[in-house]
């Protein structure tokens, strides 16, 4: 892994209006406009160009997110159509170059290709309604609008889009040394009355693994957002009953390991000690060793 420099322009000073952004050595170029600033963009030539343009509705409970992909080649011409006709979208990020390189089939792949990392990271309802055909590209084109992509990842990333990563990311390289000198990715584990559950520490929180077992009961101590989100999961099926257990059906993100651990055994735990790695050692005990 290694290090990236991005540059966020305020164009009016506020980090929720309008913004362009650009990452170091790199030829796209992202801008992100609220609904409420749509007007502004017209001002913009970079939002009159070819690109990939993303319509994005951002609940305030970071649930119920939805994404509408498109490309153009006149981006702005495109989302004025989309302004009059599309109601649920409060935010749009657009796509393009700095330099006149992409061209309609670049455009197409990225449309393509975008739409089908949405659908594999599974956070936000894509509504498109059809599924957009990657273009044919030589394997040089290809490899740069895969580069191409990999940026625009931490470009949503850093605008508080997530809709590219997967939950439980296995592709980012995170190599945990036998020191311990990280604990990112380490895989572990909570065993409780003939429950076996798995997790791992993220950027996002805790993530409990899919297949992770829960505890059919409950008791007074369970803390109340963890009785709330209980409920949820089981209302959306992310949670489902199987013989004496609920069965976890996805990969979920939960704000620290105590409420992950918590919602596995169905009462209050301590999630430094409740979660081990594969040789016994609990977490609290793995957190001690970095800082020692």
């Amino acid at each position: 892994m290694f290090g990236k420099s991005i540059r966020i322009y305020l164009s009016d000073g506020s980090p929720t209006g309008l913004r362009h952004v650009e990452i170091a050595n790199w030829s796209g170029q992202a801008i992100a406009c609220p609904r409420s600033r749509f007007s502004e963009l017209k001002q913009w030539n970079e939002s009159q160009r070819p690109g990939v343009y993303l319509l994005i509705e951002k609940d305030s409970s970071d649930e119920n997110n939805r994404v509408y992909i498109g490309e153009s080649e006149n981006v702005f011409k495109r989302l004025i159509d989309h302004d009059r006709k599309k109601e649920f979208w409060n935010e749009v990020v657009i796509l393009t170059s700095k330099d006149e390189n992409l061209t309609k089939s670049h455009i197409k792949y990225l449309e393509s290709r975008i739409s089908v990392l949405v659908k594999e990271a599974d956070r936000y309802s894509l509504e498109n309604g059809n599924n957009p055909v990657e273009s044919s590209l030589p394997r040089a084109d290809k490899d740069a609008m895969e580069e191409f992509i990999y940026n625009t990842k931490i470009v949503l990333g850093t605008l508080g889009h997530k809709f590219l990563e997967p939950i439980n990311n296995s592709s980012l390289k995170y190599y945990v040394k036998e020191d311990l000198d990280t604990l990112i990715g380490k895989k572990l584990y909570f065993n409780v009355n003939e429950l076996k559950a798995f997790g791992k520490l993220s950027d996002e929180g805790f993530i409990l693994i899919k297949d992770s077992e829960v505890s059919l009961k409950t008791t007074q101590s369970i803390p109340g957002k963890i009785k709330e989100l209980r409920k949820k999961y089981i209302d959306d099926s992310l949670l489902v009953e199987m013989k004496d257990k609920l069965i976890l059906t996805k990969d979920i993100v939960l704000s620290s390991p105590s409420y992950a651990a918590a919602l596995v055994a169905g009462t209050s735990r301590s999630g430094p000690q409740s979660w081990k790695d594969i040789k016994g050692r609990s977490l609290k005990s793995l957190e001690e060793s970095l800082i020692r």
